[in-house]
């Protein structure tokens, strides 16, 4: 059974030493205490577990965390900075762009992809690029538009 002995989460090499088979979403939240990234089908098809690899939407659930062990991970607790909301986590909050809350983090990761990918998306592409990720309240029209709130802060702030 192979064991991994670190991990590349949010910036920082993190020692951990954990089954390689084991999903990146258990060794996330059971060893690591990084609870933002949500379980919610254990299927890859809900996008609750939604995290970065290398910069690529990743559902965390079906992803082995043997797989990632030398790629860069991040997380929902690593996209604010300096105290201060990230612009899409600020736009979330505007736009009232969730109720319950619990597919929100997977929403903001997806959401943070395609922001890196293509600065200034248009409703369709954004449709199409958060597909995967489903809101059980039905925000997705206040979804749409705080990606593209987010999109014209980070066009404005030069990010």
């Amino acid at each position: 059974m192979q064991r991994i002995s670190e991990l590349k989460i949010n910036g920082a090499n993190v020692r951990v030493d954990v089954d390689a088979d084991r999903s990146l979403l258990s060794v996330l939240r059971d060893d690591l205490d990084l609870t933002g990234t949500k379980y919610g089908c254990g299927e890859g098809q809900c996008g609750a577990c939604t995290v970065l690899i290398d910069g690529e939407a990743t559902r965390s659930c079906v992803t082995k965390v043997g797989s990632v062990a030398a790629r860069k991970i991040m997380t929902i607790e690593s996209v604010a900075g300096n105290g201060r909301l990230h612009p899409l986590q600020q736009a979330f909050l505007e736009a009232e762009a969730f109720q319950c809350g619990y597919c929100t983090s997977g929403m903001i990761m997806s959401g943070f992809a395609l922001l890196a990918k293509s600065p200034n998306p248009d409703e369709s592409e954004i449709a199409r690029f958060m597909e995967g990720n489903i809101c059980r309240c039905g925000t997705y029209p206040r979804i749409v538009t705080a990606i593209r709130k987010a999109a014209q802060s980070m066009k404005g702030a030069g990010r």
